[in-house]
């Protein structure tokens, strides 16, 4: 393989996996504020263990998580040396905002987060709890910022020629608050809560099946649940507006992911299928005119396909791109129904009554960190041959002093220590688990009658 491949492989490996643990560590966030908060509200125990418990795997994702999104800075210097001197002041001022408003505000709290308790008062924990939580959420947005102006430049002017060429930013918010930015935040911000959400359903039910802790997991459960359903809901809103935001700036990736191929024709809309590029078809399941509908509500509406545009300035991977976009639509609508109907059998009383929907629930926790992956996936191909959308291609952006056999042996050490990392993650977030939500220094008589109260409400 060439050194421009070798580089894209590289650097998609190791922001797939980092991309596992910011999604958790902003979801749990969010359900370790509403734990807290309802602590202090009733001042139910139980949710005060929950807070608890949760806080430990937001510590472990979060450790994780840090070590390996260092790597990628690193990457930019090393593989991609000429689209780092092209957009090194755009990246470097949202970088540089992500550590001064983000990361310093989410360090600051961390120390009262995870050794305050007992220690501060329980608002001041509560704040400090809403701090690291705001500090996730404000670091995504300089990472999506930074991302999204590769999808949508804005606020910004070229100086230099050919080889010296670079962005200077002209526009400050303008840059921000380019074209896709602020849809982009909305939907990764609602896929984190969904992340971490769904791993906090799983767990939960996993214990209610075993009959342990049961009492407690039913409260989480419910909590969960309810913030499950309303941010997968809003979910679907937020995709349908960065759908009509890539129909308008991006043609090339819209048209990519819906297998379009005539230069303006009423587009269709797949459930699903498969994209032969050589023929220009898509065999599948489809609703004749959907997409032309779902831009402009309008069956008959032309849309911009992929023969609009001249060969060289299309995506390659046609097929991969339709394929992705399509498993992250469809499981989020997976996720939609399941929370549907699960409130609906809360509604009936009947939420816990049935067996097999709690064990699809424990697997469930894999879904939104797949649909997270594939929609990065989809983003970041269709965006293709461009790094910096209609400026800067991809084959002209990485660096030239390094070779094909240096980035390949690099990207093997990657493999093997994230790995390990990924390994030891797994083996204390089972431990963690295994352990359950109480501290070891609880006292005889309180697990005694908590184990009595398991079971009983467990049979």
């Amino acid at each position: 393989m060439d050194v421009e491949i070798l580089a894209r492989i590289q650097f998609a490996f190791t922001i797939a996996f980092h991309y596992i643990y910011p999604p958790l560590s902003i979801g749990i966030g969010l359900l370790m504020v509403v734990f807290e908060s309802r602590y202090i509200i009733t001042k139910n125990q139980e949710y005060h263990t929950l807070a608890k418990f949760w806080t430990k795997i937001f510590a472990l994702t979060f450790g994780i998580g840090v070590v390996t999104g260092i790597v990628m800075e690193f990457e930019f210097g090393t593989n991609w040396a000429v689209y780092s001197r092209y957009v090194g002041d755009i990246f470097g001022s949202a970088l540089a905002a992500e550590g001064i408003f983000a990361f310093a505000l989410e360090s600051g709290f961390l120390g009262v987060l995870l050794f305050g308790w007992n220690r501060v008062k329980p608002w001041v924990h509560l704040v400090s709890t809403i701090g690291v939580f705001l500090g996730s959420m404000f670091s995504a947005i300089w990472i999506v910022v930074a991302n999204s102006w590769q999808q949508t430049p804005a606020g910004y002017h070229i100086v230099g020629e050919g080889l010296h060429a670079r962005a200077e930013i002209t526009d400050f918010w303008a840059m921000v608050f380019n074209p896709s930015s602020v849809d982009r935040i909305l939907h990764v911000w609602l896929g984190a809560f969904l992340a971490g959400a769904f791993l906090i359903l799983s767990v939960h039910a996993y214990y209610i099946i075993k009959g342990r802790y049961v009492a407690i997991s039913k409260k989480a459960f419910k909590i969960t649940l309810a913030v499950a359903t309303l941010f997968s809901l809003a979910q679907l809103a937020t995709g349908h507006s960065s759908a009509e935001g890539v129909a308008k700036n991006q043609p090339a990736k819209l048209a990519a992911m819906e297998g379009h191929f005539e230069a303006s024709a009423p587009a269709d809309m797949y459930l699903l299928g498969w994209v032969d590029k050589e023929k220009q078809e898509v065999t599948g399941l489809k609703i004749p005119g959907g997409l032309s509908f779902l831009l402009d509500y309008d069956f008959e509406t032309p849309v911009t396909g992929l023969n609009a545009f001249p060969e060289e300035d299309r995506p390659s991977q046609v097929n991969a791109v339709f394929q992705f976009y399509h498993i992250m639509i469809s499981i989020g609508m997976f996720l939609i129904a399941l929370s549907l109907y699960a409130c609906f059998l809360w509604w009936r009383g009947a939420l816990f009554k049935r067996k097999w929907l709690l064990w699809v629930f424990v697997f469930t926790a894999f879904l939104p960190q797949i649909a997270n992956q594939v929609g990065w996936f989809a983003a970041e191909m269709g965006r293709q041959p461009w790094v910096v959308y209609g400026l800067l291609r991809t084959s002209d952006a990485f660096s030239q002093a390094v070779s094909a056999n240096q980035i390949l042996f690099s990207l093997i050490l990657f493999m093997v220590v994230y790995a390990i990392l990924f390994l030891l993650f797994v083996y204390l977030l089972n431990k963690k688990i295994k352990h359950g939500p109480y501290d070891e220094d609880d006292d005889d008589d309180r697990r005694l009658t908590r184990e009595i109260t398991d079971v009983v409400i467990g049979n």
